[in-house]
């Protein structure tokens, strides 16, 4: 493994995510999602910081921004910010601070347009107006997506060893394994709950955000 150190945009990230993940329950409080079903805006609690759907009645326009710093519960808040501890000190170095933070906000942000446009698509092919769904998007997952792109562009033959299953492989073949996962998933509607092409809009939009600041040119 590859030394990952606790400083600048990634250590202010991962103190940010943790503090809005202690603060939104203490201040806003638990959420009541048959409450949020039902429409009660008093059920909303913290979830009022996570992105809904537009023309919800739940949603405001600063939830495209909010919802990357929310996370549903402890572990789901450990994963995401054991990830970009261990991939997002070696990009932020190569990259330096602003443009580390401008590419990660622009993954998030690219994660939730992806997961909208697929799920309105969704809920209109079902019968379903969109304006009526109440279930709310929340997590740094398609930010971190993008980490993990922007990782495999910058350092593609550094060797990751998993623990789960317990291999080794070079970063580009993991983040291509991931993102194909990631698609086989959200089509077959496996892991209902979780927002696959959330992820793939971060992988993606984290592409194209390399490919415009290096002129196309792969590795």
């Amino acid at each position: 493994m590859f030394y990952q150190s606790f400083t600048g945009v990634v250590r202010h990230l991962i103190i940010l995510n943790v503090l809005v993940f202690i603060g939104s329950y203490v201040i806003l409080g638990q959420e009541s999602f048959p409450r949020i079903m039902e429409g009660d805006e008093g059920g909303l609690g913290r979830l009022y910081l996570a992105a809904f759907m537009p023309g919800s009645q739940f949603f405001a326009p600063f939830q495209m921004a909010t919802h990357m710093f929310m996370h549903g519960d402890i572990m789901h808040l450990a994963f995401n910010m054991l990830s970009l501890y261990i991939f997002g000190p070696m990009v932020e170095y190569q990259w330096g601070h602003r443009r580390f933070l401008l590419y990660y906000l622009i993954c998030g942000v690219g994660a939730y347009l992806m997961h909208l446009g697929v799920q309105w698509w969704e809920l209109e092919r079902a019968g379903i107006d969109p304006h009526t769904w109440n279930v709310p998007m929340l997590g740094a997952s398609g930010a971190i997506f993008g980490i993990y792109v922007a990782f495999a562009y910058l350092f593609p033959n550094q060797v990751i060893s998993l623990l789960f299953p317990p291999i080794s492989l070079k970063a580009k073949y993991f983040v291509l394994i991931m993102a194909g996962l990631e698609l086989y998933y959200g089509v077959r509607g496996y892991s209902t709950g979780i927002a696959h092409f959330a992820h793939l809009g971060g992988a993606v939009f984290g592409f194209i955000t390399i490919m415009i600041w290096y002129r196309g040119r792969l590795r």
